[in-house]
Formats: C-alpha cells, sequence, structure tokens
C-alpha cells in the first residue's frame, strides 16, 4: 500500500475535486433553477417537482412558438438587438453559437473527422466547423474541432485538408459520444483507409 504523505493527499483531494466540481455544480444549478421556481409556485400549488414540469412545458412551448413566421421576426429583432448591445454582445454571441453549434438549422458538428494534428499515423475525432480558412491566408485548410475525453472543453486546430479522413459510416453524436468518452463508448465498424505514402 503506497505511503500517505501530505503531498498524495493533496494530489487525491485535487484529483476527487476535479471529478465532483463539475458534476455538483452542474447538479446544483439544476436544482437552484427548479427549487427558485418552485418557490415562485409554492404559495399557489404546493406540489414538489412542479417547477421542474413547468421549465420543461416552457421550453417546449418556446420550441413551438418559433416556428410561426411573427415569433421568428420576434427572435430575430432579440437578437439583433443583443448582438448590437456593449458588453452583452460577446457573451450573447458565444453562447448562441455554442448552442447552434449542437442544434438547430445551423449546427456546426455535422462533419465529423480524423485529424492528424499532433504525429504522423496518430489520429484524433473532430468535427469540421469551417471548410473554408481563406480569410485566414490559409488556402486548402479547414478548421477542425477536436473535443476533449470527460469534458464539454476542446480546442480548434487549423488544418491541412490532406490530414483529414471523413467517417460517413459514423454519424455525428456517435462521433461525439466516441471523442468525450475517451474511446470507450461502442461504435459501427469502419473499414480502414489505405495509407497513402
Amino acid at each position: 500500500m503506497k505511503k500517505l504523505t501530505t503531498q498524495r493527499v493533496l494530489q487525491y483531494f485535487l484529483q476527487g475535486l476535479l471529478i465532483l466540481g463539475p458534476v455538483l455544480i452542474t447538479v446544483y444549478l439544476i436544482y437552484a433553477v427548479f427549487e427558485k421556481v418552485d418557490s415562485i409556485l409554492r404559495p399557489l400549488i404546493n406540489i414538489p417537482g412542479l417547477g421542474f414540469l413547468v421549465i420543461i412545458v416552457f421550453i417546449i412551448l418556446v420550441g413551438y412558438l418559433s416556428s410561426f413566421f411573427v415569433m421568428e421576426r420576434l427572435v430575430s429583432l432579440v437578437d439583433n438587438i443583443l448582438e448590437r448591445t456593449p458588453g452583452i454582445k460577446l457573451l450573447y454571441s458565444f453562447v448562441r453559437d455554442f448552442f447552434e453549434a449542437f442544434a438547430g438549422n445551423k449546427k456546426k458538428f455535422t462533419q465529423n473527422v480524423l485529424a492528424c494534428v499532433d504525429y504522423p499515423d496518430v489520429w484524433r475525432v473532430g468535427f469540421i466547423t469551417q471548410e473554408d480558412m481563406s480569410n485566414f491566408g490559409m488556402k486548402d485548410y479547414v478548421a477542425v474541432y477536436l473535443p476533449m475525453a470527460y469534458s464539454v472543453a476542446g480546442n480548434v486546430y487549423i488544418v491541412p485538408r490532406e490530414k483529414i479522413r471523413m467517417l460517413p459510416e459514423i454519424n455525428a453524436a456517435q462521433a461525439m459520444k466516441f471523442a468525450v468518452s475517451g474511446g470507450v463508448s461502442d461504435t459501427p465498424d469502419i473499414e480502414p483507409e489505405e495509407k497513402n505514402d
């Protein structure tokens, strides 16, 4: 058995914090939102969990109403106002682009690929987010987002097009699940491509 030293105990504490921190913060935020809605409704209707149901129904209702032309114009107007408001613009555009990358008509994570970014014959699972990097002065390059295992974080690499292999046999959700799970989730069998020398 390993001897427990102060340094080792501190290391275990930090490892535990890294594992529990994101989970506890997420659970707490969800609880806080639902508890707030519940506390508003409690004087009128004292049903535990009603806040959760109200939020889910509200989100579905907003999604439904957004399909109508008038609501679409209203959303577009609010979007334009927030896009032009100093200070809020940066945060709003970041959050909006993040959500649109995963869902909706503008979702970006649809072209899953293998990208060679570190060493020859070492490949990472990623997603093409920009097909043309000419604005950066880099013709025949693409922007690839590479998610990190067990995290929502990731990195963007600008990669030569020849260092990309498309993965048409795997859909975007399977590719993301594979990358984020550290490669332990199941994926369909893929025929390996012939190596170009």
